[in-house]
């Protein structure tokens, strides 16, 4: 009852959607609501999946929920509150359903997998993220490769192009390899168990072919990318039985592409009925993920947005930014939930944007104008994102903001503006 009225209070109040308040309360009074909230009415364990990686966890998420809603009803987290507080918030919303899909933060994992007891762990991809907040990639490959190791009958979908992942998945008795695509490679250049250099194959359009350790592992074996059972390319989806399927997705990107791979390949693995060409079809349905990827009217401008929030998810974004736009407004804030190092912002390539007017914006949009100028891009400054975007030439506004940011611009054009693709 306390978790509820928190959750009530924070909406109307304006103060948050919710997602997080009430688990918080709820798990103070009683710190065992989480495993109480696993089984189901009776006390019967429910199928439980959960989805983690730096980026794509929100999309991936919505996709294997839909995906799973064709045979079961679903309790999920499509608010993104990743953390303990969040899943108990999820999970006290959806007593009464019959299957659980949520999306963990890496460093929760451990804990929630064992107080759920997990069958189904989606690994996406592994790339740096908040060094302030976070640490360095390797403490996470380690942590979430210790889980893996000590679950060995949970069933793992594990993006093989992805060298951090494939590292944490390597030794899981039950894993399903997807060719999921690694447009970051960064972090990627090393192997995680013995730092010994990685050697990659790409093709002409950048997707990963192969890769391979130069030095072996400790028990002489080749730490080399396993052979995928599911991949996907332009082309469509590629099954373990050899069918290729159609994948034409609502939402724009290479990465949401291997998102649905992963989402489909582990709505068949959760095994509670699911249809492959009713997966396929609920997964290229998602539209729109807690306003990211969402069109609205705003004033004079069409405003699409895009959420990133560290070094491979900018690169994807900017990758999706539509070049026939009238304008592009980037906006960045350094606050803690965004990371306040925002030295990755050198890492990342803004060039060639110079046929779009662009707006530098956010509490940080000095430090990218900086950025922006040693990148040749001509741009404007204006600190305010609602006001950036007011500043733009009426038409078509490309919006890509990091996380406190793209928060804030919600809350605005939520209230003032009117959405175009139905995504609220």
């Amino acid at each position: 009852m306390a978790a509820d009225a928190a959750t009530w209070a924070s909406k109307k109040t304006g103060r948050g959607a919710g997602g997080m308040i009430g688990g918080l309360i709820a798990g103070a009074i009683d710190p065992n609501l989480m495993s109480n909230l696993g089984p189901d009415k009776t006390g019967r364990h429910r199928p439980t999946v959960l989805v983690t990686g730096t980026n794509g966890k929100s999309t991936t998420t919505r996709m294997l929920a839909g995906a799973v809603r064709n045979a079961r009803s679903v309790a999920t987290n499509e608010g993104g509150d990743n953390m303990d507080a969040g899943v108990i918030s999820a999970l006290l919303a959806g007593r009464d359903r019959d299957t659980v899909v949520l999306e963990v933060d890496e460093l929760h994992v451990p804990n929630i997998a064992d107080t759920l007891d997990a069958d189904v762990l989606v690994l996406l991809n592994l790339s740096r993220d908040q060094l302030d907040r976070v640490g360095e990639i390797n403490k996470i490959e380690n942590v979430l490769r210790a889980c893996v190791e000590s679950r060995p009958d949970m069933t793992v979908i594990a993006n093989c192009d992805d060298v951090q992942v494939t590292s944490v998945a390597w030794d899981s008795p039950n894993v399903v390899w997807v060719s999921a695509g690694a447009g970051w490679a960064g972090d990627s250049t090393s192997c995680p168990r013995t730092g010994g250099h990685i050697v990659q194959t790409r093709d002409s359009s950048g997707r990963v072919q192969d890769w391979r350790a130069v030095k072996p592992l400790p028990d002489g074996r080749e730490f080399r990318r396993p052979t995928p059972q599911w991949s996907v390319d332009a082309s469509g989806l590629h099954t373990p039985e050899g069918d290729d399927i159609p994948l034409s997705l609502t939402l724009p990107g290479d990465a949401n592409r291997g998102n649905a791979a992963q989402a489909i390949a582990a709505a068949l693995a959760l095994d509670v009925g699911v249809d492959l060409q009713e997966a396929v079809a609920a997964v290229s349905a998602v539209d729109s993920v807690a306003g990211r990827y969402s069109t609205v009217q705003f004033g004079d401008h069409s405003v699409h947005l895009m959420l990133a929030k560290n070094p491979a998810g900018w690169q994807e974004a900017l990758s999706m930014v539509d070049r026939t736009a009238d304008s592009l407004v980037i906006s960045v804030n350094g606050q803690v939930a965004d990371g306040q190092d925002l030295s990755w912002l050198w890492d990342v390539r803004f060039e060639n944007f110079e046929d779009i007017h662009v707006v530098a914006a956010g509490e940080r949009g000095t430090d990218l104008a900086v950025r922006l100028g040693y990148a040749g891009v001509e741009h404007n400054l204006v600190k305010d994102t609602v006001e950036a975007i007011r500043s733009c030439p009426a038409g078509r506004v490309e919006v890509l903001a990091n996380y406190t940011a793209f928060r804030d611009l919600k809350r605005v054009v939520d209230r003032e503006g009117r959405p175009l693709n139905g995504g609220h």
